[in-house]
C-alpha cells in the first residue's frame, strides 16, 4: 500500500509499505479520508517523545472495515468507521477512571500507533478493546465524519468548563477548532459567543456558523470589545483556541468573577513559560484548567452530534488533496490559507 512515512523531522516520503493483515484481536480499514491536524504539524517540524520514525501519522480519519480479526465483536467487513486518536492502555487509574487521555503511556492513532495517512490502517487490539473507533451514522458522510476527533476534543474540552445555558463564551482563535468550540457551546446553551482572530477571512466563516460578537485583534482591542459586550463584567467562559502565551494571559482579563478558562490549545515546543496574575485568579475566584484529547465517549458524542446535524462542518473543509500532495496540505494549514485540509489516500 501507499502511506506517507515520517522518516525523520521535516521529512515525510510517501512510498510503498506492506499493507497490514489482521490478528484474532484487530481490524484493518480502508482509509477514506484523514484530515489534517495542527499537532501533525508540530509533530513534522519539532517531534514528539510518542512518536519514533519511521511513523505514519494522521489520526482524524473515516474509512471502511475490510478485514476483521475473528475474535473482534461488534464490528464486520463493509462497516463505515471513525477513528480518533487517543486510545487509553485500559489498565492504569486514570483509564480505569474513565480518563484515558490522561493515561501515563498516552497511546495514541499516528503517534506510538500506525496512522491514517495511508490506504489502510490496522486497529491493534489495545484499540479495539478501548479506543475511540465507532460505527458512521447512515448518511454521514467521510469527511464530515473524520472530524469527530477534533469535536470530541472540543466536546472534552467545553465540559471542563462546564459551559451551560445562558453563559457569555469568548473563544481566542477562529481555526477550525474554534468554530468547532462555538458551535458547540452554543448547542450546549451559551446565548453570546464572541470570538477573537488576528485576521478577518476566518472570521467570515465564524459569522456564517452564527457567532454574535466577531472581534479583529489586529484592529481591535479585545478587553474593550468583550466587556461592552458584557456591561463591563466580563465573560463567563474564555477558550483560547490557538498557540498563544498572549492569549492564555489575557484570559484571565476577560472573564468576570468566579468564571472559567480552559486552555484548549497547547503551545509550540520553544514557547516561553506563561505569567498569570494569581491575585486576579485569587481574589476573583476564576477556574483556569486545560484539556487534552479526549475519551472514546468523546469521540461517540461527537459523532452523534455530526449524525443529527446540530454541528455543521462543511464550511470548514477548504482543501482537499492526494497522499503524494500531502505536503502541499500541510503548508495549507501552516500558512492558515485555508480551514481543514482532507487527505484522501
Amino acid at each position: 500500500m501507499k502511506a506517507a512515512v515520517l522518516e525523520e523531522l521535516e521529512q515525510i516520503v510517501v512510498k510503498e509499505v506492506p499493507t497490514p493483515t489482521a490478528g484474532d484481536e484487530e481490524m484493518v480499514v480502508r482509509v477514506r479520508t484523514c484530515s489534517i491536524c495542527g499537532s501533525d504539524l508540530r509533530i513534522y517540524h519539532h517531534g514528539n517523545p510518542r512518536v519514533k520514525p519511521p511513523q505514519i501519522m494522521g489520526h482524524e480519519i473515516a474509512g471502511d472495515v475490510v478485514e476483521v480479526g475473528r475474535e473482534v465483536t461488534g464490528f464486520a467487513v463493509g462497516d463505515r468507521v471513525s477513528v480518533g486518536a487517543d486510545v487509553p492502555c485500559g489498565v492504569c487509574e486514570f483509564c480505569r477512571a474513565g480518563y484515558g487521555n490522561n493515561c501515563l503511556i498516552n497511546y495514541a492513532i499516528g503517534y506510538q500507533f500506525p496512522g491514517g495517512f495511508a490506504e489502510y490502517i490496522k486497529l491493534n487490539a489495545t484499540t479495539m478493546k478501548f479506543g475511540p473507533v465507532h460505527q458512521i451514522p447512515e448518511g454521514l458522510d467521510y469527511e464530515t465524519a473524520a472530524l469527530a476527533e477534533p469535536l470530541g476534543c472540543c466536546v472534552n474540552g467545553l465540559e471542563r468548563v462546564n459551559v451551560g445555558p445562558g453563559d457569555t463564551v469568548v473563544i481566542i482563535g477562529a481555526g477550525p477548532a474554534g468554530c468547532l468550540l462555538g458551535q458547540l457551546a452554543r448547542q450546549l446553551g451559551a446565548t453570546r459567543i464572541i470570538m477573537a482572530q488576528r485576521s478577518r477571512p476566518r472570521l467570515e466563516i465564524a459569522r456564517q456558523l452564527g457567532v454574535d460578537v466577531l472581534v479583529c485583534t489586529a484592529e481591535e482591542d479585545l478587553k474593550e470589545r468583550v466587556m461592552e459586550a458584557t456591561d463591563g463584567s466580563g465573560a463567563d467562559v474564555v477558550v483560547t483556541a490557538c498557540a498563544s502565551p498572549e492569549a492564555q494571559m489575557q484570559a484571565v482579563d476577560l472573564v468576570k468573577n468566579r468564571g472559567r478558562i480552559n486552555f484548549f490549545g497547547g503551545l509550540p515546543k520553544g514557547s516561553p513559560k506563561i505569567q498569570l496574575d494569581s491575585n486576579r485568579i485569587h481574589y476573583g475566584e476564576l477556574l483556569v484548567t486545560g484539556s487534552h484529547g479526549c475519551v472514546p465517549w468523546h469521540h461517540r458524542a461527537a459523532l452523534g452530534l455530526l449524525g443529527s446535524r446540530a454541528i455543521r462542518v462543511r464550511s470548514l473543509i477548504t482543501h482537499r488533496v492526494s497522499l503524494d500532495d500531502i505536503l502541499k496540505g500541510f503548508e495549507i494549514v501552516e500558512n492558515r490559507t485555508g480551514m481543514k485540509v482532507i487527505v484522501e489516500p
